[in-house]
C-alpha cells in the first residue's frame, strides 16, 4: 500500500409513524450508555473518544433493506469503509486498520489467521445494539488496530413473556428467476420470579444474488444460494439484590451450496466476474463456503457490592470457529494430484475474565478504578479440506493485566488514563510450507521450518480528556495504543526461511491519536473527529505474480482521515442523518 484514498457521504431518511416513534425516541434515551470502552457502563457523552451506538431500532430499520451486518455497519458507522457485498469484509476497515470483532465481549475475529468473516458471526435479529469504539485500542486485547465492534446481545424484556414471529420475503427486480428468497424468525423472552430468559431461532435462505443488469454475482465469497441458521439462548439468575448470573448461548451456521460455475473475467478486456448454472458437463468441486457449526458459550457472575463500594465482574467463555473458504485452483499441486485446493480456517478460544470496578469519591472529583486480569488461550490453524496443512496449529497463551482510571471533576471535565501489560507466547511447531502451482510450471518452493515459542511482550497506554459543562460544544481529546499480532498465520505460511525465529512476526504497536467535539442543540445532533494513526511495522499484503499468492508487506504506514455525522429529529415521525468520512493512508518506507 503505497497510499490510498477514500470518502463516504452517507444520508438516510426514515419515517416512522405512530407509537412506534415514540418508542424509538424512548429507546435513543435510554440507549446513551456504551459498556467497551473502558469496560464499565458509562454515558456514552462522557468518553473521550469517537464511539457509535446503533440501537435495537435502527438494527430492525436496516433489516428491511438488508440483513447483512457488513451493509448496516457500513451505513451507520462514520469511517467504517464501504460493505463488499459479499459474506466477507475483507477491506471493509475501521478508520483503514482492522477491527476486532466481539458478542458481549467475546472475541469473534481470527486475528492469528485473520479470515475476514468475522462480521458475519451472528443473526442480526439477536442483537440489542451495536458498539462501535474507533481508534487503536488494547482495552480488550490482541487485534484491535482499528477499532472495536461489540455485538450487545438481546436481554429479557418487562413481564411474564414476549413471542414474536416474522416472516419476510424477498427477490430481485433485475430478474426474478430462482432469485426469491425467505426470512423466519421466532423468539421469546420473558421473567418468573428470580429468573429471565431469551430464545431466539433465525433462518434465511437467499435464493440467487444476481447484479443490475440479472447476472448471478461471481461465487468468491458468494451470498447465491446461503441458508443462514442461528441459534440463541441467554438464562439469568439473580442470586440475591447484589448478585446474578447469566449463561448465553450461540450457534451460528452460514453455508452456500454450489450448484453454479464462475465465468471468471479478465482485467484487461474490462469483462466481469459472473456466475451461471451449472451444465450436465460441468464438475462441482469444493465443499459448502461459509461459517460451519460456529459456537460461542458464556457464563458470567457479577456481585455489585464484592466489598465496599467495588463491583465484580467475572466471566468465563468457550468458542469454536470453522470458516470454511472458495476453492481456487491456484492451491494446486500436480505432482500429489491436487487441481486446486479449498482452505478453512479452525479456531477454539477459551478465556476468563476478573474486572473490579471500585469508586471513590474527593472533595471535587468522583473517581473510578477499572482493573483486573484477562486470559485467554486461543489455538488456529488453516488447513485444506483435502488434508494438506496450510499454516500450522498455532497455540497462544495469552495472560494480560490493565487498570484504567476515570474521574470526574466538578461535573465538568472528565479524565480517563489506562495502562495494560501484555504477555503472549505463540507455539508452533516444526512444519513445511506447501507446494502451490500457479500453472504446471510455475510453483513455490516449500520449507522446512524449524518450530519455536515466540514470546511478546508490550505495555500499552491510553490517555482521554473531555468537557461536558455545556452540551453545545463537547469538545474531546484522546490517545490511544493498541497492540496487534494480527495473521502471524498469513508470516508462517509464505515462510522462505528454514527457521520460524528469523520470520519477521514482531507485534505491531499502533499510536491513535483523535480530536473531536459533539454539539447538540434542540433536536440537532452534531459530531466531528479528526485522527492519525501510525505503526512502524504494517500488515498489507502484496501479490506476487509469479505464484499467485498474497505476501505480507510489514512497512511502517501512516493513516489519517476526518469524520462528521448530523441527525435532525424534524418530527416525531421524521428523522433525517447524514454522516461523511474522508481516510488517507500510506506505508512510510
Amino acid at each position: 500500500m503505497k497510499g490510498m484514498k477514500y470518502s463516504a457521504l452517507t444520508m438516510a431518511l426514515f419515517a416512522v409513524f405512530g407509537t412506534q416513534a415514540q418508542e424509538k425516541k424512548e429507546t435513543e434515551s435510554l440507549e446513551r450508555i456504551v459498556v467497551t470502552g473502558s469496560r464499565i457502563v458509562e454515558s456514552i457523552d462522557e468518553v473521550p473518544a469517537s464511539i457509535t451506538v446503533i440501537n435495537r431500532q435502527s438494527i430492525l430499520d436496516e433489516m428491511k433493506v438488508s440483513t447483512e451486518l457488513q451493509s448496516i455497519l457500513a451505513a451507520k458507522v462514520p469511517g467504517m469503509a464501504p460493505n463488499t457485498g459479499t459474506s466477507s469484509n475483507s477491506g471493509q476497515t475501521l478508520r483503514g486498520r482492522n477491527a476486532l470483532v466481539m458478542i458481549d465481549g467475546v472475541p469473534q475475529s481470527t486475528p492469528l489467521r485473520n479470515g475476514s468473516l468475522g462480521i458475519r458471526t451472528l443473526d442480526p435479529s439477536t442483537i440489542e445494539r451495536i458498539e462501535v469504539i474507533k481508534g487503536a485500542t488494547s482495552v480488550f486485547g490482541n487485534g484491535a488496530a482499528g477499532g472495536i465492534i461489540n455485538y450487545i446481545t438481546k436481554k429479557a424484556g418487562k413481564g411474564e413473556s414476549n413471542v414474536t414471529l416474522d416472516f419476510s420475503t424477498k427477490a430481485s427486480l433485475a430478474k426474478f428467476e430462482d432469485s426469491v428468497g425467505y426470512r423466519v424468525e421466532m423468539s421469546a423472552d420473558g421473567n418468573i420470579d428470580a429468573f429471565s430468559y431469551v430464545f431466539s431461532v433465525a433462518k434465511e435462505e437467499t435464493g440467487v444474488q444476481r447484479d443490475a443488469d440479472g447476472d448471478i454475482i461471481g461465487l468468491k465469497y458468494g451470498l447465491t444460494d446461503n441458508t443462514t441458521q442461528n441459534v440463541f439462548s441467554k438464562l439469568g439468575y439473580q442470586l440475591d439484590e447484589d448478585k446474578s448470573l447469566q449463561l448465553t448461548l450461540n450457534y451460528y451456521d452460514a453455508q452456500t451450496e454450489l450448484n453454479y460455475v464462475d465465468v471468471v473475467s479478465s482485467i484487461n478486456t474490462g469483462e466481469k466476474t459472473y456466475a451461471v448454472e451449472a451444465g450436465k458437463d460441468d464438475v462441482l468441486i469444493g465443499d459448502p463456503q461459509g461459517p460451519k457449526d460456529n459456537y460461542n458459550i458464556m457464563l458470567k457472575y457479577v456481585d455489585d457490592e464484592v466489598f465496599t463500594n467495588t463491583q465484580l465482574v467475572v466471566d468465563g467463555y468457550q468458542q469454536n470457529i470453522e470458516n470454511i473458504f472458495f476453492y481456487s485452483p491456484v492451491l494446486a499441486n500436480p505432482q500429489q494430484g491436487f487441481a486446486g485446493g479449498q482452505s478453512l480456517i479452525k479456531s477454539e478460544k477459551a478465556g476468563l475474565r476478573v474486572v473490579f470496578n471500585t469508586q471513590v469519591e474527593f472533595d471535587n472529583a468522583d473517581t473510578m478504578f477499572i482493573y483486573g486480569s484477562d486470559i485467554l488461550n486461543d489455538v488456529t490453524s488453516q488447513q485444506m479440506v483435502d488434508g494438506r496443512i496450510w499454516v500450522p496449529e498455532m497455540d497462544m497463551n495469552n495472560v494480560a493485566f490493565f487498570l484504567q482510571t476515570k474521574t470526574t471533576i466538578a461535573d465538568d471535565w472528565v479524565v480517563k488514563a489506562g495502562v495494560r501489560q501484555e504477555s503472549i507466547d505463540v507455539k508452533v511447531d516444526d512444519y513445511n510450507t506447501l507446494r502451490l502451482c500457479k500453472s504446471a510450471d510455475v510453483c513455490s518452493i516449500p520449507m522446512a521450518v524449524k518450530g519455536a515459542t515466540l514470546d511478546y511482550k508490550a505495555t500499552t497506554y491510553n490517555l482521554g480528556l473531555r468537557y461536558i459543562g455545556n452540551e453545545l460544544f463537547s469538545p474531546f481529546f484522546n490517545y490511544s495504543q493498541g497492540a496487534d499480532i494480527s495473521d502471524l498465520g498469513r508470516l508462517l505460511r509464505t515462510a522462505t526461511v528454514s527457521d520460524i525465529e528469523l520470520i519477521n512476526t514482531k507485534a505491531s504497536i499502533i499510536d491513535n491519536y483523535e480530536i473531536g467535539m459533539s454539539s447538540q442543540f434542540d433536536d440537532v445532533m452534531l459530531t466531528i473527529a479528526a485522527y492519525r494513526s501510525t505503526s512502524e511495522l504494517g500488515a498489507t499484503n502484496k501479490y506476487d505474480e509469479a505464484t499467485g499468492i498474497y505476501i505480507p508487506v510489514r512497512a511502517p504506514q501512516k493513516i489519517w482521515g476526518w469524520e462528521a455525522s448530523v441527525n435532525y429529529q424534524a418530527t416525531d415521525q421524521l428523522d433525517v442523518a447524514a454522516t461523511y468520512s474522508y481516510n488517507e493512508g500510506k506505508n512510510t518506507e
